[in-house]
């Protein structure tokens, strides 16, 4: 798959909120997810671990309410997209996230995401 197929793929599976599909079928086995400083978990290395972190995500979450990911934005073997959700988070007032979601993709799977927005501040 080229790196477009990949961030198309990607972006259609999001948009159904099918993340853990994406995760097993378009991420590495290697892949390597940075979050910004100040989240729960800064890094995951590895298959396993990023869905381990994606569980544990899931498992803090009360209610999505919304949900909006952009078409994406392709360079070379890069891609971006911005998503935005309305959500509560157990024992936490309903709130808007938006952020930047970049990719590298090589040979066809995702290698690296980086995540880009501000953290909640703690409870």
């Amino acid at each position: 798959m080229t790196t477009q197929d990949v961030a198309d793929k990607l972006v259609g599976l999001c948009r159904q909120g099918q993340f853990s599909e994406a995760i097993s079928t378009l991420y590495h086995n290697d892949i390597v997810s940075i979050e910004p400083d100040g989240s729960p978990q800064k890094e995951a290395r590895g298959l396993s671990a990023v869905q381990q972190k994606t569980e544990e995500f899931n498992n803090m979450v009360e209610e999505i309410h919304g949900m909006e990911v952009s078409d994406p934005l392709v360079a070379d073997k890069f891609f971006s997209i911005s998503m935005k959700l309305d959500i509560t988070f157990k024992g936490a007032p309903r709130t808007n996230i938006e952020e930047i979601c970049l990719y590298q993709v090589e040979n066809g799977k995702i290698t690296r995401e980086e995540f880009f927005f501000t953290p909640m501040a703690p409870q």
